[in-house]
């Protein structure tokens, strides 16, 4: 051993040993500095985290509960969120999903959100929930009594509200390398049970529906190979008297699990 050290000396002059102990030192220190970047890189691709837009009253929390196989809370149906809200979908494979529901009301609240889900800290993908003109019409706040609203101006109000997240997902997609994927969900589906396939078709790009006509402007914007688009129907309640059974609900909203999985990386 000692020849050995005598050998290490007699190669290595005193002021090289010591920035050989340096390298190696600052490689320790590196590395060290770089593994809780390398373990929040790995928890989210395992846990990528997903924007849930759309105006108020289309179902998001009720959506983003089902896909966290968590209960609703009372009066959900009644009252939207008017702050960001975070569910959590988690697998026995450690990975899922972190949901970041957006709120819909046209407040400081919402645009802050927005603000922080495409710009501050981006997202890995988007659910843009739309249903079909049957969003649950809102109370102007301040007001008292009934809220009514007719499926024209609840479409008319969809494509309002698109056209503020759209600005916002094409900023996101042009700042980004990888592609940027969004999911159009349609709920509320037992509203219009016979014509799912067509509702479908209106929320599709290149159908030359309004709404597909902004989807198709978004691309254009965003680069059509930076964005993908799906359209899927949902159903979040799958009652005892709906056109959609509870199976077929669940069914759906495991179809869109799967999708986001796939888009993920995790399938």
């Amino acid at each position: 051993m000692s020849r050995t050290g005598t050998k290490i000396r007699t190669i290595l002059p005193s002021p090289a040993r010591s920035a050989v102990g340096a390298t190696i030192v600052g490689g320790v220190l590196t590395g060290l500095a770089a593994a809780p970047e390398r373990v929040g890189h790995l928890f989210r691709r395992r846990f990528p985290t997903v924007a849930v837009t759309g105006m108020t009253g289309v179902g998001k929390t009720q959506l983003a509960d089902r896909l966290a196989r968590r209960t609703s809370g009372a009066g959900v149906s009644e009252v939207g969120s008017a702050v960001m809200e975070r569910r959590t979908r988690r697998s026995a494979r450690l990975r899922g999903f972190r949901f970041l529901v957006v709120p819909g009301d046209n407040a400081a609240t919402r645009l802050g959100a927005l603000d922080e889900v495409f710009h501050d800290e981006p997202v890995d993908g988007v659910i843009h929930v739309v249903a079909n003109g049957y969003a649950t019409p809102r109370r102007t706040a301040g007001t008292t009594g009934a809220a009514t609203a007719t499926r024209e101006e609840q479409l008319a109000a969809e494509l309002e509200d698109w056209a503020i997240t759209a600005h916002r997902i094409a900023s996101m997609a042009v700042r980004r390398d990888k592609p940027v994927w969004l999911v159009i969900a349609v709920t509320k589906a037992d509203l219009f049970a016979d014509d799912i396939d067509e509702v479908v078709r209106y929320y599709s790009p290149g159908s030359g529906s309004p709404f597909a006509n902004k989807i198709d402007e978004l691309r254009a914007l965003a680069g059509g190979a930076k964005l993908s688009v799906d359209v899927l129907p949902v159903s979040s309640q799958g009652e005892r008297n709906s056109p959609i059974s509870a199976k077929q609900a669940s069914a759906m909203v495991d179809a869109l699990a799967e999708r986001l999985g796939q888009l993920s990386g995790h399938v």
